[in-house]
């Protein structure tokens, strides 16, 4: 079982390593083996996604990620800024369908912006797709014209790419509560009109999830007026960038949300929700836990190593159980640890 790893930029580096120590912790063969991605790849070799990793990444059976970007690549131009970087090996891979859960932890009520009764016992997925919309939609750019800068992007999805990334949906629906709200704009974007009539013709296959549809600013206003209503929401990938990250700090932090990219074959590529904080890189007290989890997801939906998947989760439980916070999700009456404090915890309770 081979895993590329890819620690990436800022807090990235601090947070695959306890990852690793879990995985490596487990009774499971995997051949881990590092690259460079993002702004690192960028001040190595001039491309945030260089060849080597490329390579690397199409041989490995699933890939592990940190998180990419911060201010000090800003500057440089589009095509050599990190994100270009993640975008690329998205791609390149296929990575079509991202899978986000937002699970609260009982221990973590408190540290939610809502009121507890609002988010208690919360557990939505957010099947959001990825290598389709605005983010790749060509022509792009800016430019002038008559005189002044002209930006603009094309919004855009084949018929095929909704069918792919609505069944991905519908069947996990089928495996938790049989509910699916489909997230579009259709009142002002054709685009979207096409995501609606298409969801409306596939849900006579899965007669026994009940499909219900939602405009993208409603959804945004429901999930902070009451998130229980939802268990798998679906929508496209500008949206489902905004309401993933609306939905994490739900939770409490987003330090505790991992995530899945997944292709038409279950290879993956796996990093937390959060990014890569330059702020406090280096320090000792970035949150690992959502990278964990991630690496949980990549037993889970990869290598089919279910029990092992449920052991980390397990594991992580029980060190919330336990009082252990980093920093982001601290309270009184809880124990402030640091990065690899958390590891050495969540490693104990496996």
């Amino acid at each position: 079982m081979k895993i590329c790893v890819l620690p990436g930029d800022g807090i990235g580096p601090e947070i695959t390593a306890e990852a690793v120590r879990v995985l490596r912790a487990l009774d499971l063969k995997f051949e881990l083996e590092e690259a460079l991605l993002g702004g690192s790849a960028v001040d190595a070799t001039g491309s945030p996604y260089p060849e080597a990793t490329s390579k690397l990444a199409r041989e490995a059976d699933a890939v592990l990620l940190g998180a990419v970007g911060g201010p000090k690549w800003d500057t440089l131009p589009r095509e050599q800024r990190p994100e270009r970087g993640l975008l690329g090996i998205r791609k390149e891979l296929g990575l079509f369908a991202n899978l986000r859960p937002a699970i609260l932890y009982p221990e973590l009520a408190n540290a939610s912006s809502l009121k507890p009764e609002i988010v208690a016992g919360l557990d939505i997925l957010i099947v959001r797709e990825l290598t389709g919309d605005i983010y790749f939609g060509q022509p792009r750019g800016i430019e002038v014209r008559n005189g002044e800068r002209y930006g603009f992007n094309t919004m855009h999805y084949t018929e095929s790419e909704i069918r792919r990334i609505l069944r991905v949906a519908f069947e996990a629906a089928r495996k938790r509560n049989r509910k699916l709200c489909s997230v579009d704009k259709m009142n002002v974007l054709e685009t979207t009109q096409l995501w609606r009539d298409v969801a409306n013709e596939l849900a006579p296959e899965y007669p026994d999830v009940e499909l219900t549809h939602m405009l993208v600013d409603n959804a945004a206003m429901q999930l902070v007026r009451a998130p229980k209503q939802f268990d798998v929401m679906v929508t496209g990938n500008m949206f489902g960038d905004i309401l993933s990250d609306e939905a994490s700090m739900l939770t409490g932090s987003i330090g505790m949300l991992p995530s899945a990219s997944l292709d038409e074959n279950n290879k993956g590529l796996y990093e937390p929700s959060h990014g890569s904080a330059p702020d406090i890189a280096g320090k000792g007290v970035a949150n690992p836990l959502a990278t964990i989890l991630s690496a949980a997801m990549l037993l889970r939906y990869t290598f089919a190593q279910e029990e092992a998947a449920q052991r980390v989760e397990g594991a992580v439980k029980k060190v919330l159980a336990q009082g252990y916070r980093t920093g982001d999700i601290f309270e009184p009456g809880t124990k402030r640890v640091g990065t690899r404090e958390m590891g050495d915890a969540v490693l104990a309770a496996l």
